[in-house]
């Protein structure tokens, strides 16, 4: 490939992607105020009345997973992926036709580059070039991803390349793949290539997929997760899928947010991927969520969010675009942030669920055998929004809650989890943030309170000596009283008028748990500790 000389204030780099762009075309590593300015100059959003930069990314409002290809390139590639319906193959002819698609269209456009590493811990650290046709997508990336230091800047030299051309509309039956919009890791050539989709969380998700790859061989394990820690230094791990509250029940004003979505669980601790956050901003609310209210203010990243046409203030409750309007933002907009992005060995893991049916507990605690199961199994509901074609929630099973960034299998995550989770002696909690009361359409979604207050009891111990009765379905211990929660919201069955009704609900969602696990090999005795249908 040809190489692209990109001028600095400070010094030039070589940026291998095969632009031929003019040097007055690209523009390098610029601070978010001038982000913003030649986003609102070119017409790619407006300012908010709290300061935000707000963009609408178009028909594409969240990821879209029949459209992400990995290249099928090498043995080394070959065996150690995970081949599915997450992980799609692409040959390296029709990921050559793509790219040569892209570079030629990019090579006359304004490009904006960032430079910025994946990864706290500088002994498990990725480098990586962002090229972008959008200075919003640019801001969005210096957000989200950890910022070098003039000093790392003077060195740095990428691991991988990022491309991204949203304006560019593929063609499936001449390019190869599934519609106008592409995005394709080359894990071999340390590329990624993104085409035809507006929504900036493809970049974020396609470095995590990366991690996700790279960190086992290194004896990390990456992970779908949010991480806080208290005032005592103790770290506790979030793992749940978008909308299941990760972001929002890390953000707590009495503890130290470490990172909100993606962290690596090496032998130093917990360290967080991002120098930033991605939210959901839906139904957004001051009282329920101040720390993300607060942190949407100039600098951040608004997406789809539905504004006043005169005052320009944000309707956090309009759904009218999507249901996943997001928001990104530096991580030290968050004032109890820690900003080196690390944190000790866990000693509270909770896996968190949205359950559309609204028979599972909020809460119960799990024995190792069981936190293996739940783990593997990783139950939620998609949430509207959060997927391209998904209108209302839908039971899902994501394994290692988050099984659409996994390229391996789910059993290696697993063993790495387990092994820690043994090592460690960390307490493993199932939470559900979702249904209660009735299913999605009768009932109602748990209460953040409720919810914020049964996280807390876990983390401070309250709930170890706590006696606890057995659901007879799914075999989970429920904790009979829980400060600051009603007694009666402990218990998913006393909720429904209709008992018999519940009984049937929960009895189906236990026998698609059974139906789901049977498709992993080598688990066979985990299946005694999950659900077992009447």
């Amino acid at each position: 490939m040809t190489a692209t000389t990109i001028p600095t204030p400070e010094k030039t780099i070589v940026a291998y992607t095969g632009l031929v762009n003019a040097p007055n075309k690209i523009q390098y590593q610029l601070p978010p105020a001038k982000l913003i300015e030649l986003a609102l100059e070119k017409g790619e959003g407006k300012l908010a009345s709290n300061g935000a930069l707000v963009v609408y990314t178009g028909q594409y409002t969240g990821r879209s997973p029949n459209d992400r290809f990995i290249v099928d390139d090498s043995p080394a590639i070959h065996e150690t992926i995970d081949w599915s319906e997450v992980n799609h193959p692409i040959s390296p002819a029709v990921f050559d036709r793509v790219f040569s698609k892209v570079q030629a269209y990019l090579s006359d456009k304004d490009l904006y580059v960032f430079d910025g590493f994946c990864g706290a811990d500088l002994d498990h650290r990725l480098s990586v070039r962002f090229i972008n046709e959008r200075a919003s997508h640019n801001l969005f990336v210096h957000q989200l991803f950890i910022r070098p230091t003039r000093a790392e800047l003077a060195t740095f030299a990428p691991n991988y390349t990022l491309l991204c051309a949203p304006n560019l509309r593929l063609c499936p039956e001449t390019d190869g793949v599934h519609s106008e919009a592409a995005v394709i890791l080359d894990i071999e050539r340390k590329l990624v290539v993104i085409a035809g989709t507006g929504y900036a969380g493809e970049m974020k998700k396609s470095i995590f997929s990366l991690m996700n790859y790279l960190m086992p061989a290194e004896n990390v394990l990456p992970m779908h997760c949010s991480a806080n820690a208290g005032q005592d230094g103790k770290t506790a791990l979030f793992f749940g899928l978008s909308g299941t509250g990760k972001t929002t029940l890390s953000a707590d004003p009495q503890r130290y947010l470490i990172g909100d979505d993606e962290h690596g669980w090496s032998d130093n601790g917990v360290f967080n991927f991002e120098g930033g956050c991605y939210a959901k901003a839906i139904r957004l609310s001051e009282e329920n969520e101040p720390e993300i209210y607060q942190a949407i203010r100039f600098g951040a990243l608004c997406e789809n969010v539905v504004l006043h046409p005169e005052t320009h203030v944000p309707n956090y409750d309009d759904d009218t675009l999507t249901e996943n309007s997001r928001v990104g933002y530096p991580i030290d907009y968050i004032p109890n942030a820690v900003l080196n992005g690390k944190g000790q060995h866990p000693s509270t893991v909770i896996f968190l669920t949205a359950d559309a049916f609204g028979v599972l507990p909020p809460i119960s605690k799990l024995t190792p055998e069981q936190a293996q199961y739940h783990f593997i199994s990783g139950y939620t509901s998609k949430l509207a929004g959060t997927e391209r074609g998904i209108t209302e929630p839908k039971a899902a099973f994501s394994a290692c809650f988050g099984s659409p960034f996994m390229p391996r299998s789910a059993s290696v995550y697993a063993q790495l989890l387990m092994e820690r989770i043994d090592k460690h002696k960390a307490q493993v909690f199932l939470v559900n943030t979702g249904w209660v009361a009735g299913a999605y359409g009768t009932g109602h979604r748990m209460a953040i309170p409720y919810t914020r207050a049964m996280i807390r009891a876990a983390l401070s111990g309250a709930l170890d000596s706590v006696e606890t009765v057995v659901e007879p379905i799914f075999q989970l211990a429920i904790p009979v009283k829980c400060l600051g929660v009603p007694t009666e919201q402990l218990n998913p069955r006393g909720l429904w008028k209709d008992k018999v009704a519940y009984d049937a609900a929960a009895n189906a969602l236990a026998v698609r748990f059974v139906e789901n696990f049977s498709r992993f090999k080598g688990v066979d005795a985990l299946v005694a500790f999950g659900p077992q249908p009447k």
